[in-house]
Protein backbone atom coordinates (compact mmCIF):
# COMPACT_ATOMS: atom_id res chain seq x y z
CA UNK A 1 0.00 0.00 0.00
CA UNK A 2 1.71 3.38 -1.25
CA UNK A 3 1.82 6.08 1.50
CA UNK A 4 -0.64 8.53 -1.10
CA UNK A 5 -3.40 5.52 -0.78
CA UNK A 6 -3.21 5.59 3.27
CA UNK A 7 -3.86 9.35 3.22
CA UNK A 8 -6.80 9.01 0.93
CA UNK A 9 -7.82 6.06 3.00
CA UNK A 10 -7.25 8.77 6.23
CA UNK A 11 -8.69 11.33 4.62
CA UNK A 12 -12.05 9.05 4.09
CA UNK A 13 -12.90 8.56 7.45
CA UNK A 14 -11.51 12.08 8.58
CA UNK A 15 -14.45 13.89 6.07
CA UNK A 16 -16.86 10.85 7.34
CA UNK A 17 -15.88 12.55 10.79
CA UNK A 18 -16.05 16.05 9.53
CA UNK A 19 -20.31 15.05 8.07
CA UNK A 20 -21.02 13.54 11.66
CA UNK A 21 -19.83 16.40 13.38
CA UNK A 22 -22.39 18.87 10.86
CA UNK A 23 -24.90 16.53 11.15
CA UNK A 24 -24.14 17.13 15.50
CA UNK A 25 -24.90 20.75 15.46
CA UNK A 26 -28.35 20.32 13.23
CA UNK A 27 -29.66 17.43 16.00
CA UNK A 28 -28.48 19.79 18.57
CA UNK A 29 -30.70 22.54 17.42
CA UNK A 30 -33.53 20.86 15.90
CA UNK A 31 -34.34 19.65 19.67
CA UNK A 32 -34.05 22.79 21.00
CA UNK A 33 -36.29 24.56 19.03
CA UNK A 34 -39.17 24.84 21.59
CA UNK A 35 -36.66 26.43 24.25
CA UNK A 36 -35.48 28.88 21.56
CA UNK A 37 -38.74 29.87 20.45
CA UNK A 38 -40.25 30.49 24.23
CA UNK A 39 -36.99 32.78 25.10
CA UNK A 40 -37.03 34.74 21.77
CA UNK A 41 -40.99 35.11 22.65
CA UNK A 42 -41.97 34.18 19.08
CA UNK A 43 -45.61 33.17 17.74
CA UNK A 44 -45.72 30.19 15.92
CA UNK A 45 -45.77 32.56 13.05
CA UNK A 46 -43.18 34.75 13.60
CA UNK A 47 -41.30 31.50 14.59
CA UNK A 48 -41.76 30.20 10.75
CA UNK A 49 -40.73 33.60 9.82
CA UNK A 50 -37.30 33.20 11.81
CA UNK A 51 -37.15 29.31 10.42
CA UNK A 52 -36.54 31.05 6.91
CA UNK A 53 -33.51 32.62 7.47
CA UNK A 54 -31.27 29.66 7.86
CA UNK A 55 -31.98 28.91 4.26
CA UNK A 56 -31.59 32.36 3.26
CA UNK A 57 -28.04 32.60 4.58
CA UNK A 58 -27.08 29.22 3.64
CA UNK A 59 -28.27 30.36 -0.36
CA UNK A 60 -26.34 33.63 -0.09
CA UNK A 61 -23.25 32.57 1.69
CA UNK A 62 -22.68 29.29 -0.10
CA UNK A 63 -21.22 30.36 -3.23
CA UNK A 64 -18.32 32.20 -0.93
CA UNK A 65 -17.22 28.64 0.26
CA UNK A 66 -15.56 28.21 -3.28
CA UNK A 67 -13.82 31.57 -3.15
CA UNK A 68 -12.04 30.14 0.62
CA UNK A 69 -11.14 26.82 -0.53
CA UNK A 70 -9.56 28.56 -3.47
CA UNK A 71 -7.58 30.51 -1.50
CA UNK A 72 -6.71 28.66 2.05
CA UNK A 73 -6.99 24.92 0.27
CA UNK A 74 -9.14 22.33 1.43
CA UNK A 75 -8.06 21.33 5.19
CA UNK A 76 -7.73 24.99 6.18
CA UNK A 77 -10.79 26.16 4.41
CA UNK A 78 -12.61 23.24 5.83
CA UNK A 79 -11.10 23.91 9.82
CA UNK A 80 -12.13 27.19 9.98
CA UNK A 81 -15.74 27.08 7.87
CA UNK A 82 -16.39 23.77 10.08
CA UNK A 83 -15.37 25.98 13.22
CA UNK A 84 -17.54 28.79 12.52
CA UNK A 85 -20.96 26.89 11.78
CA UNK A 86 -20.14 24.71 15.25
CA UNK A 87 -19.50 27.99 17.37
CA UNK A 88 -22.61 29.14 15.95
CA UNK A 89 -24.70 26.79 17.31
CA UNK A 90 -24.64 29.11 20.12
CA UNK A 91 -26.23 32.20 19.08
CA UNK A 92 -29.63 31.86 18.21
CA UNK A 93 -30.36 30.37 22.23
CA UNK A 94 -28.96 34.05 22.72
CA UNK A 95 -31.85 35.50 20.69
CA UNK A 96 -34.37 37.60 23.09
CA UNK A 97 -36.78 38.69 20.01
CA UNK A 98 -37.26 37.90 16.77
CA UNK A 99 -35.33 40.41 14.95
CA UNK A 100 -31.92 38.96 17.04
CA UNK A 101 -33.48 35.70 16.51
CA UNK A 102 -33.85 35.55 12.71
CA UNK A 103 -30.34 37.49 12.86
CA UNK A 104 -28.81 34.99 14.59
CA UNK A 105 -30.27 31.85 12.53
CA UNK A 106 -29.40 34.10 9.13
CA UNK A 107 -25.50 33.27 10.84
CA UNK A 108 -26.47 29.70 11.46
CA UNK A 109 -27.74 28.91 8.23
CA UNK A 110 -24.79 31.11 6.09
CA UNK A 111 -22.04 29.44 8.00
CA UNK A 112 -23.81 25.99 7.91
CA UNK A 113 -24.04 26.48 4.08
CA UNK A 114 -19.94 27.20 3.61
CA UNK A 115 -18.96 23.99 5.43
CA UNK A 116 -21.55 22.13 3.82
CA UNK A 117 -19.89 22.90 0.25
CA UNK A 118 -16.31 23.01 1.51
CA UNK A 119 -16.99 18.90 3.05
CA UNK A 120 -19.00 17.69 0.12
CA UNK A 121 -16.20 19.37 -2.10
CA UNK A 122 -13.22 17.55 -0.48
CA UNK A 123 -15.64 13.81 -0.13
CA UNK A 124 -16.21 14.25 -3.91
CA UNK A 125 -12.05 14.61 -4.19
CA UNK A 126 -11.58 11.44 -1.85
CA UNK A 127 -14.09 9.84 -3.84
CA UNK A 128 -12.28 10.66 -7.13
CA UNK A 129 -9.03 9.32 -5.68
CA UNK A 130 -10.37 6.48 -4.16
CA UNK A 131 -11.96 5.15 -7.47
CA UNK A 132 -15.38 4.08 -5.72
CA UNK A 133 -18.84 5.85 -4.46
CA UNK A 134 -18.49 7.06 -0.89
CA UNK A 135 -20.87 9.58 -0.93
CA UNK A 136 -23.69 7.81 0.30
CA UNK A 137 -21.96 6.82 3.14
CA UNK A 138 -20.88 10.21 3.97
CA UNK A 139 -24.63 11.44 4.15
CA UNK A 140 -25.52 8.38 6.09
CA UNK A 141 -22.62 9.74 8.90
CA UNK A 142 -24.52 13.03 8.70
CA UNK A 143 -27.47 11.47 9.38
CA UNK A 144 -25.80 9.49 12.33
CA UNK A 145 -24.32 12.70 13.63
CA UNK A 146 -27.79 14.31 13.73
CA UNK A 147 -29.41 11.51 15.54
CA UNK A 148 -26.82 11.47 18.24
CA UNK A 149 -27.22 15.01 18.80
CA UNK A 150 -30.78 15.22 19.03
CA UNK A 151 -30.18 12.18 21.85
CA UNK A 152 -27.94 14.93 23.80
CA UNK A 153 -30.08 17.08 23.25
CA UNK A 154 -33.36 15.03 24.37
CA UNK A 155 -31.08 14.36 27.06
CA UNK A 156 -30.58 17.98 27.86
CA UNK A 157 -33.94 19.08 27.74
CA UNK A 158 -35.53 16.61 29.82
CA UNK A 159 -32.88 17.21 32.07
CA UNK A 160 -34.15 20.99 32.20
CA UNK A 161 -30.73 22.52 31.20
CA UNK A 162 -31.09 25.90 29.32
CA UNK A 163 -30.57 25.83 25.44
CA UNK A 164 -27.91 28.17 26.30
CA UNK A 165 -25.97 26.36 28.31
CA UNK A 166 -26.67 23.28 26.47
CA UNK A 167 -25.37 24.74 23.25
CA UNK A 168 -22.46 26.55 24.85
CA UNK A 169 -21.00 22.97 25.67
CA UNK A 170 -22.05 21.07 22.48
CA UNK A 171 -20.43 24.36 20.78
CA UNK A 172 -17.19 23.89 22.50
CA UNK A 173 -16.94 20.20 22.21
CA UNK A 174 -17.92 19.72 18.42
CA UNK A 175 -15.44 22.69 17.57
CA UNK A 176 -12.38 20.67 19.37
CA UNK A 177 -13.39 17.70 17.31
CA UNK A 178 -14.42 19.12 14.28
CA UNK A 179 -10.51 21.05 14.57
CA UNK A 180 -9.03 17.56 15.49
CA UNK A 181 -10.39 15.31 12.24
CA UNK A 182 -9.97 18.18 10.16
CA UNK A 183 -6.11 17.29 10.49
CA UNK A 184 -6.06 14.76 8.65
CA UNK A 185 -8.07 15.22 5.45
CA UNK A 186 -6.41 16.01 2.34
CA UNK A 187 -4.90 19.27 2.03
CA UNK A 188 -5.51 20.42 -2.06
CA UNK A 189 -4.34 23.47 -3.27
CA UNK A 190 -4.88 24.67 -6.70
CA UNK A 191 -2.45 25.13 -9.01
CA UNK A 192 -0.50 28.77 -8.99
CA UNK A 193 -2.03 29.63 -12.57
CA UNK A 194 -5.62 28.87 -11.99
CA UNK A 195 -8.17 31.46 -12.14
CA UNK A 196 -10.71 32.29 -9.15
CA UNK A 197 -14.25 30.60 -9.09
CA UNK A 198 -16.52 33.58 -9.47
CA UNK A 199 -18.32 35.11 -6.48
CA UNK A 200 -21.55 34.04 -8.15
CA UNK A 201 -22.58 32.26 -11.53
CA UNK A 202 -26.02 31.21 -12.57
CA UNK A 203 -26.71 27.46 -12.97
CA UNK A 204 -26.99 25.83 -16.66
CA UNK A 205 -30.74 24.61 -17.74
CA UNK A 206 -30.15 21.17 -17.16
CA UNK A 207 -29.33 21.08 -13.71
CA UNK A 208 -32.69 23.38 -13.20
CA UNK A 209 -35.06 20.46 -13.12
CA UNK A 210 -32.29 18.43 -10.33
CA UNK A 211 -32.50 21.38 -8.56
CA UNK A 212 -36.40 21.77 -8.51
CA UNK A 213 -36.27 17.95 -7.34
CA UNK A 214 -33.96 18.96 -4.69
CA UNK A 215 -35.45 21.68 -3.26
CA UNK A 216 -38.57 19.60 -2.62
CA UNK A 217 -36.79 17.00 -0.97
CA UNK A 218 -34.86 19.64 1.01
CA UNK A 219 -38.27 21.55 1.94
CA UNK A 220 -40.11 18.44 3.66
CA UNK A 221 -36.77 17.41 5.65
CA UNK A 222 -36.00 21.03 6.71
CA UNK A 223 -40.04 21.33 8.07
CA UNK A 224 -40.03 18.12 9.78
CA UNK A 225 -36.54 18.88 11.16
CA UNK A 226 -37.53 22.39 12.58
CA UNK A 227 -41.23 21.79 13.42
CA UNK A 228 -41.20 18.23 14.76
CA UNK A 229 -40.50 19.40 18.08
CA UNK A 230 -42.61 22.52 18.47
CA UNK A 231 -45.19 19.67 17.43
CA UNK A 232 -44.59 17.08 20.22
CA UNK A 233 -44.06 20.26 22.94
CA UNK A 234 -47.16 22.39 21.82
CA UNK A 235 -50.36 20.65 20.12
CA UNK A 236 -49.07 17.15 21.76
CA UNK A 237 -48.59 18.64 25.12
CA UNK A 238 -45.84 16.61 25.32
CA UNK A 239 -43.28 18.03 27.98
CA UNK A 240 -39.48 17.82 28.25
CA UNK A 241 -37.49 14.52 27.03
CA UNK A 242 -39.06 11.49 27.86
CA UNK A 243 -40.87 12.85 30.77
CA UNK A 244 -43.15 14.48 28.11
CA UNK A 245 -44.91 11.03 27.67
CA UNK A 246 -45.70 10.45 31.52
CA UNK A 247 -47.32 14.25 31.39
CA UNK A 248 -49.21 13.48 28.65
CA UNK A 249 -50.34 10.23 30.13
CA UNK A 250 -51.38 12.24 33.82
CA UNK A 251 -53.28 14.65 31.64
CA UNK A 252 -55.26 11.80 30.18
CA UNK A 253 -55.81 10.82 33.15
CA UNK A 254 -57.11 13.26 35.01
CA UNK A 255 -59.52 14.61 31.61
CA UNK A 256 -61.48 11.12 31.90
CA UNK A 257 -61.39 11.61 36.00
CA UNK A 258 -63.39 15.13 35.49
CA UNK A 259 -65.83 13.35 33.53
CA UNK A 260 -66.80 10.66 35.84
Amino acid sequence: MTDDTTLVRRSRYAVAAVFCVHGSVTGSFATRVPWIQEHAGASPGQLGLALAFPALGAALMMPLAARVTHRFGTRTALRGLLALWTLALFLPSLAPNLPTLCAALFVYGGTSGMADVAMNALGVEVEHRLKKSIMSGLHGMWSAGALLGAAIGTVAAHAGLSAQVHHAVMAVVLTLVGTVVCQFVLDVHPDADEEPPPRFTLPPKSALLIGAVGFCAVFAEGASLDWSAVYLRHPRQLGRGRGGCDDRVRADDDDRAAHR
